[in-house]
């Protein structure tokens, strides 16, 4: 553990030495809390904020009465650390790199929503800067969706920005996903005597003929274009080695586009895989990119990078349902995002900083 005493983040000096100092306090999913004592006591002792606590989340939000609410959000916990703490660095200057676990995903982010908020007791939008727990396990446990529950009040906005890393180009909403198990029955028997039963791993294999059958949407939602997904991710089956399989499962994962909610993605899948068994266990639903909102628009032109769809799911879901159009915008690689190897640029940490900066000075 880190012998880092939590007044000894420095949240106006330089966001890269922010960034090593946040990532070497462990907060694997579950151990937050020595991280969230540092950024509760350090965003305290500045007046032009008012810091509000739940469990493992600190919220610290400006109330300078401006027309426009925007917020900012990142997580603090990370994946398991794997040999890569405490960060080094290799290069110098314009050219240092980051290595460790959280450098990505997504401590830099934080880093940079951390030194915003200390830095800028005047921002031209009042701003609500969120850092939640528990977002690498269950959705259950995930911290923000606790506040969703407890006081979305206090993430009510006109406008959010999850720092998730995004290579720092703008991506806009995300897609929904679904679970669903699709369960082949068969009858038991002798393998010997096979045929006085019927296989359930063979019958399964019609389902299998759908998947590789099967293609994907690619539809274009307010502007951008996202690639949806159907793929089988684990199979179970058989009781014995001597004995035919009565039953078979097949779990499948299903990525939709935002202009589908959840209903309609269940509605779809079962018109795919009509005749079979099926049972959703898991869904979340996506979120449109709200892109034409004007902060967002805003922001979008001041990145100056043609905004991209996010492919995957992410917390921006959470603010849809608040009504709050969201989009995802970091420092880092996210196809680095939970590998050995996790490192992030300074220059790119300090890019973010800077865009983020003249958008809300």
């Amino acid at each position: 553990m880190s012998s880092l005493d939590p007044t000894d983040l420095d949240l106006t000096g330089d966001v890269v030495a922010l960034t090593r100092a946040i990532c070497d306090i462990p907060s694997v999913s579950s151990e937050e809390k020595q991280l969230a004592d540092a950024v509760e006591s350090a965003l305290s002792a500045f007046p032009h904020l008012e810091v509000l606590r739940d469990g493992d989340a600190v919220v610290a939000r400006t109330s300078l009465g401006r027309p426009t609410r925007v917020v900012l959000a990142g997580h603090l916990d990370t994946v398991p650390i794997k040999d890569n703490l405490p960060v080094t660095t290799t290069g110098t200057g314009d050219d240092e790199i980051l290595h460790g676990r959280g450098t990505v995903d997504m401590k830099a982010g934080v880093a940079v929503m951390l030194h915003l908020a200390a830095a800028l007791a005047e921002p031209r939008y009042d701003v609500t800067y969120v850092f939640y727990d528990h977002e690498e396990v269950a959705a259950k446990l995930n911290g923000l969706g606790r506040l969703v529950r407890n006081h979305p009040e206090w993430l009510a906005g006109d406008f959010a920005i999850l720092g998730e890393p995004s290579d720092g180009t703008v991506e806009g909403g995300c897609q929904g996903t679904m679970r669903i198990k699709i369960t082949v029955p068969g009858v038991a028997a002798h393998a010997a005597r096979s045929w006085r039963g019927s296989n359930a791993i063979h019958s399964a294999g019609a389902v299998l003929d759908v998947l590789r059958a099967y293609v994907p949407r690619q539809p274009v939602v307010e502007g951008l274009q996202y690639h949806e997904g159907l793929n089988a991710v684990k199979i179970e089956g058989g009781i014995a080695g001597n004995v035919i399989p009565d039953l078979c499962t097949i779990h499948i994962n299903h990525r939709f586009a935002p202009d589908r909610d959840v209903a309609a993605a269940e509605a779809h899948l079962r018109e795919v895989f009509a005749g079979f068994e099926l049972e959703v266990t898991d869904a979340a639903p996506g979120a449109r990119p709200g892109l034409e909102q004007p902060a967002a628009k805003e922001f979008v032109d001041l990145v100056g990078r043609t905004p991209a769809p996010k492919l995957g799911w992410t917390d921006v879901a959470r603010f849809a349902t608040l009504g709050v159009p969201a989009v995802n915008f970091g420092p880092g690689d996210p196809l680095l995002a939970h590998t050995d190897h996790e490192h992030v640029p300074s220059a790119e940490v300090r890019q973010a900083l800077k865009v983020l900066t003249t958008w809300l000075s």
